[in-house]
């Protein structure tokens, strides 16, 4: 991964963030994207520090300017780009019966769309150089998650687009990985909507027995060396959910019913 150019989005906190220290330390030169610039260009300042060189650009991805701009201020600034990772999210929690549907399509713009526009411009490039192109989604983009409908179908959609990027790329050289983390300690969930649209706050779930976004990050980059396929992350919560949810679907339903519903002011009855 030395000198090898690393576009980021959601790197201003969390698995975002993590990645750009991930790579920038093996020797990568990163871009991190994301709407809050004043935190980014925090990040940027001590990869410096830190010897690394790192580029920031706001970017809003649910915005296709927005996206077409960092692909050419990344190549205006690096001539190239080696690896795309589309790591932009957002969350919500409510039941669908009460959700508004603006919610639903802030969720798809940010999860599905900020996906589909990075990578229709990033491709070209990433064809030019063997690159990795990588999506970041979730346990939710295999299995129903009930309170998590605009969640999880942005996710599932996801996993579907880069999917048959895969299949169509059999012949270019391009690498597609898709990461599923478990449940991750991020900000992600404080940030999550509510059916009205409105930021959750504080996290119902307790975050200390999370794998942190730094593990996430460590995973994330090997598999990306790896050139590997698709990465399921924890070994109960994700890797045998995802296996168990293909033999047994209606048992799993009805134990991920139970853990949601355990939650504090679960929106389940």
């Amino acid at each position: 991964m030395k000198d090898k150019i690393v576009v980021i989005t959601g790197a201003s906190s969390g698995i975002g963030k993590a990645l750009a220290y991930e790579f920038g330390k093996k020797g990568s030169k990163v871009v991190l994207a994301a709407r809050n610039l004043a935190s980014l260009e925090e990040i940027v300042t001590d990869l410096h520090k830190l010897g690394i060189q790192a580029l920031s650009v706001q970017t809003d991805v649910t915005k296709e300017n927005d996206c077409r701009n960092l692909i050419a201020m990344t190549l205006e600034h690096f001539g190239q780009i080696d690896i795309m990772i589309n790591n932009a999210g957002i969350s919500m929690r409510a039941l669908f019966i009460d959700l508004q549907l603006d919610v639903m399509r802030r969720l798809m713009d940010t999860n599905y769309w900020g996906t589909v526009y990075c990578t229709k411009f990033a491709m070209p490039h990433l064809l030019k150089t063997s690159g990795s192109l990588v999506g970041v989604i979730s346990i939710g983009g295999y299995i129903g998650m009930p309170g998590r409908s605009a969640y999880a179908a942005s996710k599932f959609a996801v996993r579907g687009f880069l999917d048959t990027i895969r299949v169509e790329n059999l012949k270019t050289g391009l690498h597609v990985l898709v990461v599923a983390p478990g449940f991750t300690t991020s900000n992600i969930r404080r940030a999550a909507l509510l059916a009205d649209g409105s930021a959750q706050g504080e996290t119902p779930r307790d975050e200390n027995h999370m794998m942190p976004a730094e593990k996430v990050a460590s995973y994330i980059y090997k598999a990306v060396v790896k050139r590997k396929r698709h990465l399921v992350l924890t070994f109960y919560q994700g890797k045998l959910t995802v296996l168990f949810a293909k033999i047994f679907p209606k048992f799993v339903d009805k134990q991920v019913y139970k853990t949601f519903a355990l939650e504090p002011d679960s929106p389940l009855k």
